[in-house]
């Protein structure tokens, strides 16, 4: 018996046990058949037509806003995704049209190996908030979507377009927002377990428990706690383990507001997949899908690279968040909303660069606190809310090269080593909303500034037989001062009780990024700039905001047997990090190539959400987009220009579909999906092509209520990539990618799950 089948066979007498406990527990009684209780408060709330059928995404809005411009995912709606979506933020929006997930990992498991684009754009350049404020990350910038548990949580909005200017959006939001809503400790004492094992060893345990409103006081906690792991399903090495933790507090403040508290824990350890080059990809079937790193070394440095130890990464992130909502008078609301958040993570990866195989070890180390201040002044005829967001920034990263010896790793310097201060973020914002008639109408104004403080380099000197840090002033980088005024605007028309036009409109915005790229490409590259008498510091005086202009144009139409909303968009992009050629410096005998905000692009298509309820028990869903997202001009590339006008950006197909039915029939429910994926190219030049995929996954359940111990139970089966596709799932490229510097991540193989969860 092989080592994976071995390590699988507890997991699989387990499963049988809990079967048959299952069954004893089954004691008949009525079956689970309507939509649960929070889906229904979640219809209320949204204050939105109300159809027949089970709803899987709605419009929402922020609180003070009038006008619908965002896409909620319900309970349900992640619920039939599965087991993917518990771990992954991501993996919980996927259903949705314009979104495009791609990951090697079966489960959601994994970081900064995955990627999503929303309208094309890339998800580090989107924001995440959880009820307002911000998450996200340094090197690489961006939120982190494997952070949380999704049974933590009520329901996930996301913004394509314009996104709201009280959303809390951290350093930027080119790429869209994705606010995390949380499922807050319930007025009912309960306890939830679920269990989940699967192909490659897999196994996810996850509990929580709400305390219920304590008498008189009203205080109510809940506490949850995962574990999470599965062994690579292609060469040596785990993903995991997986540890998360989440803890919340509500205290209602009599009727004058409510006090609530959220601290969330994840720790993760996990060995990396092996991106492949293009030409690999070409061989899929035969040769390459299964390639991965070596699982042990060989002696030979330029192959021990791919040694699978010497390709990890861990990750630790904490969050701690008050929320204070006061109401001293009628109309009138104020809010505090203080936080703390840090992030340790450690990679290694094999390299081999600059006529040397060495291993390089990244540590990052950020800091954040902030607080998000408003004042709410709520009328019929008119809503206003003015905020403050503060926050304070302390990051540290650097770092190490470790030559491959024959005994092991040698320390052999610092690659990238600097020492900055604190930034901080300073941002005022003003929105107005309200209704005339039939007429919905909004408009806001955010001041987004950022304050960098000075870093000094350092490199390592030998001269004295042993890694000393010395002084580089050709490394140094001033402070800047980056500043950006974000409008946003809105309006909607109701011709009838359920049909609704609207229009939005939003400028959006990522601060600078990708340091570490420019830096290490300078490091290197080093003396070569200072013959030419240029420093890192000039370089970065190319560096600016991204800011893209959207508009959309939509429609809902709702009945008693289908809704439709499609929805027209257009964006024009610029100041979009590109490399540029200085013919001031040489490099290997061809001009220095590096980024600047120098790009341009325009993106327009429609997305199309559709559900049809031909039965009581079926409901028929399709969430196709056609998507044109160009670059606007040539780009000069060493010395060359590259005729890129016009073209596909990077890693953006213009068709995606996704598509799937859900049928029940007393407590058992079938839920087939499609995922269907367009061409896209790994570079800029269209040279390489990856071909259009299609993804089939079935979702099989039964639940059941009213047992001997339990409220509730439920037994699953997932069954994914059934037909056992192989594809391409990850292109690593930045947008502008040239051929040859893209690599390849492909997607998981057929993978079976089994999962019982319980509420009592």
């Amino acid at each position: 018996m092989g080592n994976r089948e071995a390590k699988g066979l507890p997991y699989l007498i387990a499963a049988s046990i809990w079967f048959l406990i299952f069954m004893f527990l089954s004691g008949g009684g009525e079956v689970r058949g309507e939509s649960n209780k929070e889906e229904e408060e979640t219809e209320e709330r949204l204050e939105e037509i109300v159809v027949v059928g089970e709803r899987l995404v709605l419009p929402t809005k922020q609180t003070g806003e009038t006008v619908y411009t965002g896409t909620e995912i319900t309970r349900k709606g992640i619920a039939i995704q599965g087991e993917k979506a518990k771990t992954n933020i991501y993996e919980a929006v996927n259903l949705l049209p314009g979104v495009s997930v791609e990951t090697p990992a079966p489960y959601g498991l994994g970081a900064e190996q995955m990627n999503i684009r929303l309208r094309g754009v890339t998800s580090y350049l989107g924001a995440m908030t959880v009820e307002g404020i911000p998450n996200y990350g340094w090197a690489p910038i961006g939120p982190r979507s494997y952070v949380y548990d999704t049974e933590n949580l009520g329901s996930i909005a996301v913004y394509k377009g314009a996104v709201p200017g009280d959303l809390g959006t951290g350093v930027g939001d080119r790429g869209g927002a994705v606010e995390l809503r949380p499922r807050w400790a319930e007025e009912k004492l309960g306890f939830e377990f679920s269990q989940g094992l699967g192909s490659y060893a897999y196994g996810r345990t996850y509990l929580r428990v709400d305390s219920g409103a304590l008498p008189k006081i009203g205080t109510r906690a809940s506490l949850s706690y995962s574990y999470s792991e599965t062994e690579k399903w292609k060469g040596p090495g785990e993903i995991g383990p997986r540890n998360n933790a989440n803890f919340t507090l509500v205290q209602p403040l009599a009727s004058y507001g409510e006090a609530k508290f959220w601290f969330n824990f994840n720790d993760l350890d996990l060995d990396k997949y092996r991106p492949l080059i293009y030409q690999e990809t070409k061989d899929l079937y035969y040769r390459n899908y299964r390639k991965d790193f070596a699982e042990d070394l060989t002696g030979n440095p330029w192959e021990d690279i791919y040694y699978f130890k010497y390709n990890r990464a861990s990750f630790t992130n904490r969050e701690y968040f008050g929320f204070l909502t006061v109401k001293p008078y009628d109309g009138f609301t104020l809010s505090l909303k203080p936080y703390y958040t840090s992030e340790d993570a450690r990679i290694t990866e094999g390299i081999a660069a600059w006529g040397s195989a060495s291993v390089q070890e990244s540590k990052r180390d950020m800091d954040r606190m902030g607080l998000v201040a408003e004042v709410g002044y709520d009328r019929p005829a008119l809503k206003v809310v003015l905020g403050y967001h503060f926050e304070a920034i302390d990051s540290d990263g650097y770092t190490k090269s470790y030559q491959i010896t024959p005994s092991g790793l040698d320390f052999a310097g610092y690659g990238i080593y600097a020492k900055a201060g604190i930034d901080h973020i300073n941002t005022p914002y003003l929105k107005l909303s309200g209704k005339v008639a039939r007429l919905d109408w909004q408009a806001g104004m955010k001041y987004f500034t950022m304050s960098e403080s000075d870093s000094k380099g350092y490199v390592t000197d030998w001269s004295t037989g042993r890694p000393v840090l010395v002084r580089a002033p050709d490394l140094d980088r001033d402070g800047r001062r980056w500043e950006i005024w974000l409008p946003t605007a809105g309006v909607a028309y109701n011709f009838l009780d359920n049909l609704q036009a609207y229009m939005s409109y939003g400028k959006n915005y990522i601060a600078p990024y990708a340091y570490w790229p420019l830096i290490s490409y300078y490091y290197y590259n080093r003396y070569a700039f200072m013959a030419a008498g240029v420093t890192l510091d000039d370089l970065f005086k190319g560096y600016d905001f991204e800011e893209s202009h959207n508009v959309d144009l939509g429609l809902r139409y709702r009945d008693r047997w289908f809704e439709v909303s499609p929805t027209l968009f257009y964006a024009k992009h610029k100041n979009l990090l590109t490399v540029v050629s200085d013919d001031r410096v040489m490099v290997w005998g061809k001009p220095a190539s590096y980024y600047q905000n120098v790009g341009k692009a325009t993106g327009y298509g429609l997305d199309l959400e559709m559900n049809l309820f031909p039965l009581p028990n079926l409901t028929l869903f399709a969430n196709p987009t056609w998507l044109h997202l160009t670059y606007d001009k040539d780009i000069s590339y060493q010395g060359e220009t590259l005729e890129t006008r016009h073209k596909q950006v990077v890693d953006t197909p213009k068709w995606l579909v996704k598509a799937g039915a859900i049928y029940r029939h007393g407590g058992f429910e079938v839920v087939p999906t499609l995922r269907y994926i367009g061409k896209r190219y790994g570079d800029a030049l269209h040279k390489e092509a990856i071909g259009s995929y299609a993804v089939t996954d079935l979702r099989l359940s039964y639940t059941t209520q009213r047992l001997r111990l339990a409220r509730e139970m439920s037994l699953g089966l997932e069954l994914n990539n059934i037909f056992n596709k192989r594809y391409v799932a990850v292109i690593r490229a930045w947008d502008d990618s040239r051929a040859g510097e893209a690599t390849y991540l492909v997607g998981a193989p057929f993978t079976a799950l089994l999962t019982l969860s319980a509420k009592f």
